[in-house]
Parts: C-alpha cells; structure tokens; sequence
C-alpha cells in the first residue's frame, strides 16, 4: 500500500466497476431491474464502510488496518460479481 489516497482511489474505482456493470446488466434485462438494484446498493453500502475504516484516526497498527482494508475490498468485489454473474 502505497498511500491512502491511493487506497480511497482503489475502492472507488473497484466499487465503481460493479456498479458500472450492474448497469450494463439492467440495460439488457429491464424486466429484472430490481436484482441488480439491491447489489448496487450493496456496493455503495460496502464503500461507506471502507472509506469510513479508512479514515479512522486512533490506529495502533496503521500497516495491519489497511492491510485488512484491502482484503475485505478484494472479498467484498468478488462477492458483488459473483452475484451479478448469477443474476
């Protein structure tokens, strides 16, 4: 990790993506718009989370935290496709 505003880019752009794809997905199926609705809000509610945990203050190990901030944004991406790829 090299800074945190590279990381507040990295989860904007990942999350970002899932969103974009939703949409792309609601364009070629508007009869079942509302499945992919609930993993967009998904996504938005999975950025507020990390961009909150990225802003936290009082960190004993700063390297660990965002470490582990990282990692959840890995598993919180793939889980928003793997959904969308079911859909």
């Amino acid at each position: 990790m090299a800074t945190i505003r590279e990381l507040k880019k990295t989860i904007n752009y990942e999350l970002s993506g899932v969103i974009e794809e939703c949409y792309v997905w609601q364009l070629s199926n508007a009869e079942k718009s509302d499945k992919a609705e609930k993993i967009i809000d998904a996504a938005i509610e999975s950025f507020d989370m990390l961009i909150a945990r990225v802003n936290e203050k009082k960190l004993k190990n700063k390297k660990k935290h965002f470490q582990s901030i990282e990692k959840d944004l890995r598993k919180s991406t793939d889980s928003l496709m793997k959904k969308l790829v079911k859909l």
